[in-house]
């Protein structure tokens, strides 16, 4: 057992003394090449989303200067070790272009996530950003601090809202006012108060109020607008604020949902014949209706104005 040991330590020493320089040479060249590979590839994912508008493509474009890189770095590297340089150089290039002929190829039919690290999406109810996704799982961060684990197939089969593709998300509040002859003030302070908001965004629209629907006795005002959508939640909630805080002072009143409610006395009546006593009669005499406290919303993304 010692002299066999002895032997290995002896053969192990004898290959870091003829190769172990070209070894060190090699990784160094694996690790860097790597390295300014996704740093080069991090660049070029920027410069193409904003110059290429067909993300597909752009994403082709990409994942075949990946994979020619990968095969000049593993090539040097193997170079530098001692492999014979046209061998090696005919087997990279025979499996960089067969890599290449299946991403060309096949990559249309292979189902892809639609969202990539980074990126805020909402699947099925859950709303957060995605920390890191695997083969099985997509790794959640939601906005209230959860750490989600989504099955792949979940994703696959549910539907999915990317807002990482839109950089302009619309604004919608709708407001419920009591009077009609309030319609006119209440237009003119929600447009003006989306007009000075500096986030507020003329294009693709300009911000406008509708008068949306009269039920219920109150007439409901819909203002919508337009801003980034890193903005989106926090101009939302300033706005609707400063909309209920001007009508406050303003005196409008806000509408809120009515519930009938029927009230029930019981009477008594003569019964004729034996018995023992009256018999009572349930008869409805009154109604009242008593307002719920007042309701305004804004409104989630599923209305259709």
């Amino acid at each position: 057992m010692e002299g066999e040991l002895t032997a290995k330590m002896e053969r192990m020493r004898h290959v870091m003394t003829e190769y172990g320089t070209d070894m060190i040479q090699a990784m160094v060249i694996l690790v860097v090449g790597l390295l300014l590979l996704q740093f080069v590839m991090r660049k070029l994912r920027v410069l193409l989303d904003k110059k290429v508008k067909d993300r597909i493509r752009a994403t082709t474009v990409l994942g075949i200067i990946y994979i020619l890189a990968l095969v000049i770095i593993f090539s040097a590297a193997l170079i530098t070790v001692g492999f014979d340089s046209r061998n090696l150089l005919r087997l990279m290039v025979m499996i960089g272009l067969g890599a290449i002929v299946i991403l060309l190829v096949l990559r249309p039919y292979l189902p892809t996530l639609p969202f990539k690290v980074g990126n805020t999406v909402k699947v099925g109810t859950l709303l957060g950003k995605i920390e890191a996704t695997t083969m099985v799982h997509t790794r959640m961060k939601t906005f209230d601090g959860k750490t989600v684990f989504i099955p792949n197939s979940k994703v696959l089969n549910d539907f999915v809202i990317n807002y990482h593709y839109t950089p302009t998300r619309r604004i919608k509040i709708d407001i419920p006012i009591r009077h009609i002859r309030d319609i006119l003030k209440t237009k003119q302070i929600m447009e003006s108060i989306m007009v000075e908001d500096p986030r507020v965004l003329l294009k693709p629209a300009r911000p406008v109020v509708y008068v949306i629907n009269l039920v219920d006795g109150c007439v409901k005002m819909g203002a919508r607008c337009w801003v980034n959508n890193t903005k989106f939640w926090l101009t939302q909630c300033d706005l609707l604020e400063k909309m209920l805080n001007f009508m406050e002072r303003d005196k409008i009143v806000l509408a809120g949902r009515r519930q009938a409610i029927r009230v029930f006395h019981e009477t008594p009546l003569e019964v004729s014949g034996e018995g023992t006593g009256p018999a009572l009669d349930m008869q409805a005499t009154s109604a009242a209706q008593v307002p719920e406290e007042t309701g305004f919303a804004a409104v989630s993304d599923d209305d259709e104005i």
